[in-house]
């Protein structure tokens, strides 16, 4: 029942409560206003002077992944960022069913077409630094997400192993480095690690050992595959990183996407939503389907899983991403009229 609920919360609803924002006329230009909502106000009012599509001016604004953080209006009392999280598209070994863990598998063509997706549902949700796994299906997901991007920044992998890695791959344009997002790899958000079952059939393995003990090893919170790892032991690795690492970039006002794995995810997940051992473990996450969350005042506001970020309801959820939505909007206008 929990994990039925919890499923349902991270699809994409109406947001109670929430203001929507309504487009008005004013000498020429457009404005938005918050109003409480009775009958949804829909920003497709303005849909014959903008269209959302790959033909669209949009395309054609100045490629920088705009932050609210770093604006001065007077309107935007509360501080916040945004957060989001995908976990990888489907990969060869998901397709077949094996134990995959840390075994670096690449993605499927499905998998592909469901990272593509995934960057369509988030291209106009602003993106300042992106987190991603050590594994490549990590890495694919969140590239072909960004391909999506309304900015069109090319996504950069920081290599700072050692401090030849620093040097040799510094950018010396600031102009190159401003149509750049940092993507910063970190082995803590790989796999859950499944020692000796990787590379098995789960099925297969079921049949063999035992429905009951693959189940646990598969589902429990502590119990450990054949010298692999637990849920508890991913997620203390996980969560340390979250919490040192991402979570000051959120507290700085960066809006942050971290594309990792099913068990990384579901370690920081139980972080997020203050989930017990026994909710955790009965969490299913799909592949290649953004989750948002809103960070403020140190906590954590789960607004489930865009449909796609030209749908109203995105917008709807705090003041901040409507006028971020709104300077979209007026930078578009303003190439226009040029």
């Amino acid at each position: 029942m929990v994990a039925a609920a919890y499923h349902q919360a991270i699809c994409f609803t109406a947001n109670e409560g929430a203001r929507d924002f309504l487009v008005t006329s004013s000498s020429g230009s457009l404005k938005m206003k918050p109003v409480f909502r009775k009958e949804r106000c829909s920003l497709r009012q303005y849909v014959n002077c903008v269209k959302y599509s790959s033909e669209s001016p949009l395309c054609a604004i100045k490629p920088i992944f705009s932050s609210l953080s770093s604006t001065n209006d007077s309107r935007r009392t509360v501080p916040e960022s945004y957060l989001i999280l995908i976990r990888h598209g489907e990969s060869m070994w998901n397709e077949k069913n094996l134990f995959t863990g840390c075994v670096d598998v690449p993605l499927t063509t499905k998998g592909v077409d469901e990272a593509i997706e995934a960057g369509k549902r988030i291209r106009h949700l602003p993106i300042d630094v992106v987190y991603i796994s050590a594994l490549i299906r990590s890495q694919m997901t969140a590239m072909l997400a960004l391909t999506e991007h309304h900015c069109k920044k090319v996504p950069i992998i920081v290599h700072d192993e050692t401090e030849q890695a620093k040097v040799w791959s510094q950018i010396y344009s600031e102009g190159t480095e401003m149509q750049s997002v940092p993507v910063i790899k970190a082995w803590q958000l790989n796999e859950r690690m499944y020692g000796e079952l990787q590379g098995f059939n789960k099925l297969e393995t079921a049949e063999r050992c035992g429905k009951e003990q693959v189940y646990k090893w598969r589902r429990s919170y502590d119990a450990r595959p054949p010298n692999g790892e637990s849920l508890e032991m991913c997620l203390r690795r996980a969560v340390t990183y979250f919490k040192e690492q991402i979570e000051p970039q959120l507290s700085s006002g960066k809006n942050v996407m971290v594309v990792a794995h099913a068990n990384s995810l579901r370690s920081i997940l139980m972080y997020l939503d203050k989930l017990t051992a026994e909710e955790v473990i009965h969490l299913e996450l799909s592949t290649g389907v953004p989750m948002l969350y809103i960070y403020r005042e140190n906590q954590f506001i789960r607004r489930g899983s865009p449909l796609g970020s030209t749908e109203d309801g995105v917008y709807a959820y705090t003041e901040n991403l409507a006028l971020y939505k709104q300077n979209l909007l007026d930078e578009v206008l303003d190439e226009v009229s040029l």
